[in-house]
């Protein structure tokens, strides 16, 4: 890339690039429209999917636009005559919002603690309507219940109480989110260049970037309808940020080493960037084609993700690799201030600690290979006995009115009494609709199930009957999920055909489709990481290397990061999603540490050969991947903000994987294992046959004594007063 395009470091390129910049961002802004947001979190089936055909053919019942609210009323010593007489009342007030105009009386539990009243409602005004008449339920519920004795709780659930918390757990989350991860990022660029101008070049030129993804991400979602849910945002905003930095981190570093060696700012930028852009570069079309890979996902979410993320990567590095250049240039020199780099100053990076590191791996790299393999097995244990997935009331990080109610619910009442399953019967024969209602009613984990509405077939075609059952097990708990796989094998024998949908269902899909994406889109990730790797060091078994230990850096982070989060934080298990979007984020992420030390390697090997190019580049990458892998950590931690158990797991977990890259794997297993394959990292590129990768030496002080001289040379051409 550097060879066919040239930084804007000129005086009039760079302010055309930044004034550009700026007028794409505000642009962008000011005429995009607003995101297709969606209502809470889609997972998006494929219309294969079985409850997605349930929900289909339910259309055509009576009734197929209502869900319902649910009111649940306990008093633990049992309910009293004012709470009953209390609970009618409020039934005929609550007609007035019901759907059909009519509440059914309560249904009063068989221990006489608790009361349920169903409220059946329209979805027809969508989720802002549904939402307002959800809040106007409970204000009345708390109305109704104020006077009534100390002891009894009133709480609203159900289907239509759930959509309304998980919209509401989320105002404000995105500007929260936002708001942490700037403050993170500025917190840790002020600490990485000890500068109180330095830090904000970057930052802005990141922000702006953020900016401009934003707006672009608005308008793809209106021209495609790509669903941008409010944790697909927040996912693709931490992706801009973290990113972003980390190419500026790598390009500042490269810069200000240049600075040292030449006296025209204007030149040294021009250098740094040759240095810098291919590994930006390769950096970010790794993570663009690797996200592009959930394309060939069959959930939505999935595609919306890495859709929406690769979008927000490229235009990290556009920013990275054209504004902030042309911004530094502009900054002039002190801008690093009080640290200013002068030309014939110390490269303190060839004697530092990293040096020191570099070559303590080199002196005995196989130990380091024992020791780091037992850390990474270690720490991949903790998948043993990992439970996947998460049921309704187990999906907030926050109070939520609708998951306690369900918990109520469920101490007196079946669990899935607030949630039950959807048969849909193609058939209106009493005969064919009992032996459905029998084998529901006999399969393991249901307690109860009956025929409801029934829709006549269009044009004499064969009508349909819907059956509903009660599960034991809390909705989208593995108990639960397990019923309804017996359920569906259950009404599969009864002849004609019987569907199974409802939410849990619903949760059963996405956990099948989840799985499927895993199988297809992994393998397609790990071959587009080590082609860009391939095309990148013109090697293969160094690339091959690389992959194998992201892979096991990914592994050991699942492990540790569902220990944390089931151990430490309480959480019940991992999310379905968790896998999958870990993998991808830690592989394509967690391999740009590997390309940023892997090319300054293969750049040092002619010069120095195989083991000294290993200690040059740990040495002078080490303080910036490290100072990177720490902040991407720190950012993808910040997604915990969210209401969402599944976004802060994934933080957890890729958050650990990016440290055990930058820390673990990149600081001594890589080092290691390229030292003891030497020439044959490099095979069957030019730099793998004997001879071709002369020897040169560093001094025990870290100097230089084997330094290539045409660094020193060139780009005379872009010489340009200072």
């Amino acid at each position: 890339m550097s060879r066919v395009l040239h930084a804007p470091v000129g005086r009039r390129s760079a302010w055309a690039s930044v004034v550009l910049g700026l007028l794409v961002v505000v642009g962008l802004l000011v005429l995009a429209p607003s995101p297709d947001r969606g209502s809470g979190v889609s997972a998006g089936l494929p219309s294969s999917a079985e409850s997605v055909q349930v929900a289909e053919l339910a259309q055509q019942l009576p009734g197929a636009d209502a869900t319902s609210a649910l009111v649940v009323v306990q008093r633990a010593g049992g309910l009293q005559a004012a709470d009953t007489a209390a609970l009618q009342q409020l039934s005929g007030q609550l007609a007035g919002v019901a759907e059909g105009g009519a509440v059914a009386p309560p249904v009063v539990s068989q221990d006489g603690t608790t009361a349920l009243v169903a409220v059946p409602l329209s979805t027809a005004g969508g989720t802002e309507a549904l939402a307002e008449t959800v809040e106007g339920i409970r204000a009345e519920v708390r109305s109704a219940t104020a006077d009534l004795p100390e002891g009894v709780t009133a709480e609203v659930t159900g289907g239509a109480a759930f959509t309304t918390d998980i919209a509401a757990s989320f105002d404000g989350a995105n500007l929260t989110l936002l708001l942490t991860t700037v403050l993170v990022v500025a917190a840790l660029l002020l600490v990485t260049y000890r500068s109180p101008v330095l830090w904000l070049v970057p930052l802005a030129v990141v922000g702006a970037s953020a900016a401009a993804a934003t707006a672009l991400f608005a308008v793809v979602s209106r021209t495609t309808g790509l669903v941008l849910d409010p944790s697909t945002g927040g996912i693709a905003d931490v992706l801009v940020f973290g990113a972003g930095t980390n190419y500026a981190l790598l390009l500042i570093a490269r810069y200000r080493e240049e600075l040292r060696r030449e006296p025209d700012r204007r030149l040294a930028m021009a250098r740094a960037w040759r240095g810098a852009a291919p590994a930006i570069a390769a950096s970010a079309g790794t993570v663009v084609l690797s996200l592009l890979a959930l394309s060939f996902a069959v959930l939505g979410s999935n595609r919306s993700v890495g859709q929406f993320g690769a979008l927000g990567i490229a235009v990290a590095a556009l920013f990275a690799l054209f504004v902030l250049p042309s911004a530094l240039v502009l900054c002039g020199r002190g801008v690093f201030w009080p640290f200013v780099p002068r030309v014939g100053s110390a490269e303190t990076s060839l004697g530092g600690p990293w040096s020191r590191v570099g070559r303590a791996v080199v002196k005995r790299p196989w130990r380091v290979v024992a020791v780091a393999v037992a850390v990474l097995a270690v720490m991949a244990a903790g998948l043993s006995g990992a439970r996947l997935g998460l049921s309704q009331t187990e999906q907030f990080r926050v109070q939520a009115e609708s998951v306690d109610g369900l918990e109520t619910l469920a101490t007196a009442f079946p669990a899935g009494a607030a949630d039950p399953a959807q048969i849909v019967v193609r058939s209106t024969d009493p005969a064919v609709v009992q032996g459905v209602v029998d084998a529901a009613s006999a399969s393991g984990g249901v307690a109860s199930a009956s025929a409801g509405r029934q829709a006549a077939g269009v044009d004499g075609g064969t009508g349909i009957t819907e059956v509903t059952a009660v599960l034991d097990g809390d909705p989208g708990s593995p108990e639960a999920v397990a019923a309804v796989e017996r359920l569906r094998t259950a009404v599969d024998a009864v002849p004609g055909e019987s569907l199974v949908g409802g939410s849990t269902a619903s949760d059963l899909d996405v956990k099948v489709a989840t799985e499927r994406d895993l199988r297809v889109v992994a393998p397609l990730v790990l071959l587009v990481v080590l082609a860009v790797l391939v095309v990148l060091l013109r090697a293969v078994v160094g690339p091959l290397v690389l992959v194998a230990t992201v892979v096991a850096s990914f592994f050991a982070a699942l492990g540790a990061g569902n220990w944390l989060a089931t151990q430490v934080l309480g959480y019940p298990g991992l999310d379905t999603g968790v896998p999958l979007l870990a993998f991808l984020f830690l592989v394509a992420l967690g391999v740009d540490y590997n390309i940023f030390l892997v090319t300054r390697v293969r750049e040092e090997v002619p010069a120095r050969g195989t083991r000294e190019a290993v200690v040059v580049g740990v040495s002078v990458t080490g303080a910036v991947i490290t100072s990177a892998g720490v902040l991407l950590a720190a950012v993808f931690t910040v997604l915990g903000v969210l209401p969402l158990i599944t976004l802060t797991e994934l933080g957890i977990v890729v958050g650990l994987g990016v440290l055990l890259d930058t820390l673990l794997v990149r600081t001594l297993l890589v080092p290691a294992l390229f030292t003891l394959l030497d020439r044959r990292a490099w095979w069957p590129g030019a730099l793998s046959r004997r001879g071709s990768a002369p020897r040169g030496r560093l001094g025990h002080d870290g100097s230089d004594h084997g330094a290539d001289d045409d660094v020193r040379r060139r780009g005379g051409e872009l010489a340009a007063p200072r």
